[in-house]
């Protein structure tokens, strides 16, 4: 859904080419930091067509190659743009692979769960410091759309630390409450009426 909403705000900009356009997405947003192969551009375009929401130009009379498509948004492109700016975007903090296997290495009883956050923690604290080197390349003068999207990231892996202590702190109180467990639905027909009953009984005269 991003791709789809950038590459509308791109050629909302100006018109441009898929190879254009991709390399813009790249430029704008970071290519470090959302790599997006060029395949996934021109069928991510091919889509917005068919949707109504891009259309192609000709590409004659530019100075460029006539073979060459130029892609154009379209009114109801900017419909649609217009709305994903007046909208929230939904968060995914709650879809955490290190929490499934935290719960699963409770549950099994096959990994030790403190170890997990100790390995957890160390490999958190290396991305905090990639991210930082990262951030200290970038020139602020020029760069500080990227220095942007890098704290962000930095303040998100903070926050991930401070989460793995209060689990630590709990982690004795979590091992001592009951281990959630499906309900177990009986399996099979239900048990057959006998012929010679009367269901629903006759009512009364």
């Amino acid at each position: 859904m991003s791709v789809r909403n950038a590459i509308l705000g791109l050629l909302a900009q100006k018109s441009r080419h898929g190879y254009e356009l991709h390399s813009a997405f790249s430029m704008v947003v970071g290519g470090a930091a959302w790599d997006v192969k060029p395949a996934q551009i021109y069928t991510t375009l091919e889509r917005l067509e068919e949707s109504g929401l891009v259309e192609t130009k000709s590409d004659l009379g530019e100075g460029r190659e006539p073979d060459r498509r130029i892609y154009a948004i379209t009114n109801n492109g900017r419909e649609v743009l217009k709305d994903w700016f007046n909208d929230g975007v939904p968060t995914e903090h709650q879809r955490d692979e290190f929490y499934v296997k935290l719960m699963i290495g409770l549950v099994s009883r096959e990994a030790d769960p403190a170890r997990i956050i100790q390995t957890q923690r160390a490999r958190l604290f290396q991305e905090l410091h990639d991210a930082t080197t990262q951030r200290d390349k970038y020139d602020p003068h020029v760069e500080l759309a990227q220095i942007l999207l890098v704290d962000k990231a930095i303040m998100h892996l903070e926050a991930d630390l401070r989460w793995l202590d209060m689990i630590e702190m709990r982690l004795e109180t979590i091992k001592d409450q009951p281990i959630p467990e499906p309900e177990i639905r009986k399996r099979g027909r239900p048990k057959k009426i006998d012929a010679g009953s009367t269901y629903p009984p006759p009512a009364e005269k």
